[in-house]
């Protein structure tokens, strides 16, 4: 039988992963979106989406661990104990890691499974329908508690930022089996989204 001090550091565990799915949240449209470029996140996430294959460069990524750990390693070790400290860390840290190693995938990896299709869907209607809406990655938790959160039927993509699984090359068109999820947005096509608060489609990347 688990004793007491082993479910503690798994509760610590846990809390680890609940805590950067807000931190995510945070970052995206706290930071990201209403920092309109004045931080360099939000220079960066924004370039992200002007050009949805670019990516953070790995450096900046690992500094940013390396940040966090910094400050939630004492912090847990101050209000806990050492032990307890380093799960938490170690818990956020590689919560952190699994995002993007799962944000990335979304970019460059056809869907498997219900929750790889949800994530994609929920992920690119964010990118090029409704900026404001559906920021989180790996989780709709916070978009539901802050009223962002925009359930997603078809995912209108532009062409010339459609993603390497999207698209048939031999056609030009959605693979047959995404075709119910995503359709290609060429110039001068009409479109079919629901209407949007004002601005709510615009993106700030002038900046970027």
């Amino acid at each position: 039988m688990i004793d007491g001090y082993w479910l503690t550091l798994v509760a610590v565990a846990l809390a680890g992963v609940f805590g950067w799915t807000f931190t995510e949240y945070a970052m995206h449209n706290w930071r990201g979106h209403k920092g309109k470029g004045r931080n360099d996140f939000s220079k960066e996430h924004l370039a992200h989406h002007a050009k949805s294959n670019y990516f953070t460069p790995a450096r900046k990524k690992v500094m940013g661990a390396i940040q966090v750990s910094a400050v939630v390693l004492p912090l847990g070790w101050f209000v806990m104990d050492l032990a307890h400290g380093a799960v938490l860390t170690v818990s956020f840290v590689g919560s952190y890691a699994a995002y993007e190693l799962l944000h990335r995938r979304l970019h460059t990896h056809p869907p498997k499974g219900f929750y790889g299709r949800w994530a994609r869907k929920h992920h690119f209607f964010h990118h090029f329908s409704r900026p404001n809406h559906n920021h989180g990655v790996t989780s709709p938790i916070w978009d539901a508690v802050f009223g962002t959160l925009t359930p997603v039927d078809v995912v209108r993509v532009p062409v010339k930022q459609a993603m390497v699984w999207l698209v048939d090359p031999a056609t030009g068109e959605v693979f047959e089996s995404l075709r119910g999820d995503y359709e290609i947005v060429r110039r001068g096509s009409r479109r079919s989204d629901k209407p949007q608060a004002p601005g709510a489609g615009r993106l700030e990347v002038a900046r970027a």
